[in-house]
């Protein structure tokens, strides 16, 4: 697993090559307090999890958050942040503005240029994939100036596809989106029944985006086969795990 722990239980992880760009970050576990219900429009973050998350050196007075809606549509950082309407990307061109994600098995996944003030946030879920969420990010910091041959790309712990079972009406829209890639990522367990690997998905579109494989960095850590640790919306918690960002 290549995320760094911290605290015991751990309180969120790092991602090493995060670190190593000094990006300011964190993905946090289900030890981490004050974390609100994801589609609140006030503050997601409260005072205790601004405590628990200092550590990461992230500003949390100019958070930045969205109502996600397992969309693809963007949202751009004001300088000092705040609630950015109705998205599942965020974009940041500001050094200190702290972006974030709410998950409870869906993909939160980072991407920085760390030659140019461009860091894009996303949610992403069977939905988002096939909505094109994982592009419009790559897109978002193409448009603010990032080489995407240079990104960084980190994917938050979420489910995996030894866990996360759909059916017949996600295939019919996966596979009208992605005719030629779809049975790739998933596996046949019974009539009308498919695991599907989102990470390898993903994985996949944003290499396809120009992204290079070595520079993704995805611990493929299970939500639902990690419950003492994690929430996950499949395992019945109702508790919401923060991917948070920002530009050095």
């Amino acid at each position: 697993m290549n995320l760094v722990p911290h605290g015991e239980p751990p309180v969120y992880f790092t991602f090493p090559g995060l670190s190593a760009l000094g990006v300011p970050h964190a993905t946090t576990t289900r030890h981490c307090p004050g974390v609100a219900p994801w589609s609140e429009s006030a503050a997601p973050l409260r005072a205790e999890a601004a405590a628990a998350l200092a550590p990461a050196g992230l500003d949390l007075a100019r958070l930045t958050w969205a109502r996600q809606v397992h969309g693809a549509d963007l949202a751009r950082a004001a300088p000092k942040g705040g609630f950015a309407g109705i998205a599942d990307v965020l974009l940041s061109t500001e050094r200190g503005v702290a972006l974030a994600i709410f998950t409870a098995d869906c993909l939160a996944i980072a991407l920085c240029d760390p030659d140019v003030r461009a860091l894009a946030l996303a949610h992403v879920g069977w939905r988002g994939t096939v909505r094109g969420a994982t592009q419009a990010a790559v897109e978002a910091v193409r448009g603010a100036g990032a080489r995407v041959e240079r990104l960084r790309v980190a994917i938050a712990p979420s489910i995996g596809p030894c866990c996360y079972e759909v059916d017949e009406p996600v295939i019919a829209q996966l596979s009208s989106a992605y005719p030629s890639l779809w049975e790739r990522w998933v596996r046949s367990v019974r009539t009308g029944h498919w695991m599907l690997d989102l990470w390898t998905a993903n994985e996949e579109l944003l290499r396809r985006a120009g992204v290079a494989s070595e520079r993704i960095e995805n611990p493929r850590l299970c939500t639902a086969c990690h419950p003492r640790v994690l929430f996950s919306y499949r395992r019945g918690n109702r508790g919401r795990l923060a991917t948070l960002a920002a530009l050095p």
